[in-house]
């Protein structure tokens, strides 16, 4: 078997993060992208302090490796022609261009469908194509203000903060991925092979990402309450802690793993004293019990606890850096990582992120290399005149 997308061909006109990377999951199921960039090219080349890395940067490598690179110019009659015939011959085209560029560009899902209704056409924007907020430029850190999304985390005592990665254009990406594949099933079973239009708004997905707490709000009308490091739940027994080395996140939230808490906390006692026998009583009592759980979790590590409390059957983690979770990810044997070629001296192999699952067979994953600045352009354009019967 081949993988999913084999064969199947995009056009992305898109830059940055949310668009890239939606076609970068696309791609590492098979699909053949072809990025278009301005002659300067995508600006996520340079989002790295290291100077050897300049047009090259690591997020770029990241959402970017086994794409083909084609410049042109699209202020141009000549770029948005060529433009035009890569879209032509091409399954799915995604673009993130303000709302009305595509359209001002020739290259609007009005007029590139009308010679090829198969087409699947997404563009991803701030806040959609439609409604009063359609022409508001928008980056993540600015969805995550207009959404409320800052102000769920941290505690009363904080400000609003910004979650520290780029989480919605990433789940904006994943979502534009989503929809578009599922364009993609629809046209295989439509008898005409009719292609599909797709709106995808960072605002939207935003929203849909935190449905978990907007439910809430939009069933009970109550207001989702900051919680620190509580877990959902809001049981005292789902809380990160210090230790004797480092802190450690617990998830104890049903009564057997409080129970199984207790005991491997050497205080089986506590689920005998009427204030933490039931969850009730616990969330009554909580800032007692938070003080007998503090003076537990002091006695040993945060690793020593880890091995401890699941061994006991109780969720646990310690808290870790980002490196410390690569380490782990490392050793977890779950194909999480490529490693890609690439033309820059300084870095010529680049170790990057797979899907995040697995196959039992043809899978997630390529052999692609990052590509340089406009380094298929000529290959791409000189295929398209053969296939035209130009010279």
């Amino acid at each position: 078997m081949a993988q999913p997308l084999a064969g199947v061909r995009i056009a992305d006109f898109s830059h940055v993060i949310a668009g890239p990377l939606a076609t970068q999951f696309l791609c590492l199921l098979g699909a053949e992208v072809i990025k278009i960039e301005p002659e300067a090219g995508d600006a996520m080349r340079y989002y790295t302090r290291r100077a050897d890395l300049r047009g090259m940067a690591e997020p770029f490598m990241g959402a970017n490796a086994g794409k083909k690179s084609v410049v042109l110019d699209l202020k141009s009659a000549d770029g948005r022609k060529a433009a035009r015939a890569i879209a032509d011959s091409t399954d799915i085209v995604v673009e993130n261009f303000r709302p009305g560029v595509a359209a001002r560009l020739g290259l609007a899902y009005e007029e590139l469908s009308e010679g090829h209704p198969g087409l699947i056409y997404c563009s991803i924007s701030g806040f959609g194509q439609t409604g009063p907020m359609r022409d508001f430029p928008a980056i993540d850190q600015v969805i995550q203000s207009v959404s409320g999304l800052m102000t769920l985390s941290g505690s009363d005592a904080d400000g609003p903060t910004r979650i520290g990665f780029p989480i919605v254009d990433t789940y904006c990406a994943l979502m534009a991925a989503f929809a578009i594949l599922a364009a993609y099933t629809q046209r295989q079973a439509d008898p005409d092979g009719r292609g599909q239009y797709v709106d995808v708004a960072m605002f939207d997905t935003t929203m849909v990402m935190m449905s978990s707490v907007l439910g809430q709000i939009l069933i009970s009308g109550k207001n989702p309450e900051r919680s620190g490091n509580r877990g959902f739940s809001g049981a005292p027994t789902a809380d990160t802690f210090d230790t004797a080395d480092g802190q450690i996140t617990i998830g104890a939230v049903q009564q057997n793993q409080v129970a199984r808490l207790f005991e491997a906390l050497g205080r089986a006692d506590l689920l005998q004293d009427e204030r933490f026998a039931t969850p009730d009583a616990r969330l009554q009592n909580e800032a007692a019990l938070q003080d007998e759980l503090r003076a537990a979790f002091g006695a040993r590590t945060a690793d020593a606890w880890e091995t401890i409390l699941n061994r006991a059957g109780v969720p646990a983690g310690k808290v870790r850096s980002v490196a410390e979770a690569l380490e782990l990810a490392k050793a977890s044997e779950r194909d999480l990582f490529l490693d890609v070629p690439t033309p820059n001296e300084a870095v010529p192999s680049a170790r990057i992120l797979n899907a995040g699952f697995r196959f039992a067979h043809d899978g997630p994953g390529h052999a692609g290399s990052v590509p340089g600045l406009g380094a298929d352009t000529e290959a791409v354009l000189a295929a398209l005149a053969k296939a035209a019967g130009k010279p």
